[in-house]
């Protein structure tokens, strides 16, 4: 789920249960559907569709469920016109939260959203006050037995990465948004396994989450997450493992 650590939400992903797991597909195919509609169904001459399709790999989707949503979107049949909103939330005990929507109704989006998260006592902020408590990056996670961290620290910064993140877990390479494709094709031309990798919104201060805190909060995240609108959700709550 989108509060816990890096690693937690990589586990969450791939080990999905199969419920979840057709969830999931199901909002992948549309994101496909969309990029494709917009951009065309050539991931080489649409970022926005290869971003998808990096998700869909992390998510082990079938190859004909990712055509079936491109030929979907490049059909030339009747697609619904989709609007991508941010909205910008409070959750309880001070937590930050991003919610990334692609809606083909705001106004019908925005009250269930609105009731969401008004019943997990959390509230929609102000436009800037959350998004300021982000940075826009580049994510590339390698599990610890994927990589030797001083080879790795050298062909990453080579490639332009900003950073290389160790914990007993494994590596979080860090890069600017602009600079992630070079490098996440650098990283993999050289054999090393990728567990997962995104551009993604990073946070600049946590919240320490335990107990209660956690548990109201993470049950915020999982409605959100859950609602068919919602591509990604983003927070600063720091959960315990």
């Amino acid at each position: 789920m989108a509060g816990h650590s890096k690693w937690a939400k990589v586990k969450h992903f791939k080990g999905a249960l199969d419920a979840k797991r057709g969830k999931i597909f199901s909002k992948l195919s549309k994101e496909i559907t969309i990029a494709a509609k917009l951009g065309g169904g050539d991931p080489g001459m649409n970022p926005r569709l290869r971003m998808v399709l990096f998700k869909c790999r992390g998510a082990n989707m079938p190859n004909d469920n990712i055509e079936r949503a491109i030929k979907k979107g490049t059909g030339g049949g009747e697609v619904a016109t989709f609007e991508d909103l941010t909205y910008e939330i409070y959750a309880p005990h001070g937590v930050a939260i991003l919610a990334e929507i692609s809606t083909d109704n705001r106004n019908r989006t925005a009250s269930e959203i609105r009731s969401l998260v008004t019943k997990s006592g959390g509230s929609i902020a102000t436009q800037g006050s959350v998004t300021r408590l982000f940075q826009r990056k580049g994510q590339i996670i390698v599990p610890k037995e994927g990589a030797n961290e001083d080879s790795l620290m050298e062909l990453v910064l080579d490639a332009g990465a900003e950073d290389l993140k160790v914990d007993p877990e494994g590596f979080e390479i860090v890069t600017d948004p602009a600079h992630f494709e070079a490098v996440h094709k650098q990283i993999e031309a050289k054999g090393v396994k990728v567990e997962a990798a995104s551009v993604t919104e990073l946070p600049t201060v946590s919240v320490p989450l335990s107990g209660e805190a956690a548990a109201a909060v993470s049950r915020l995240l999982e409605s959100l997450e859950d609602h068919d609108d919602v591509k990604e959700v983003y927070s600063n709550g720091e959960f315990p493992d």
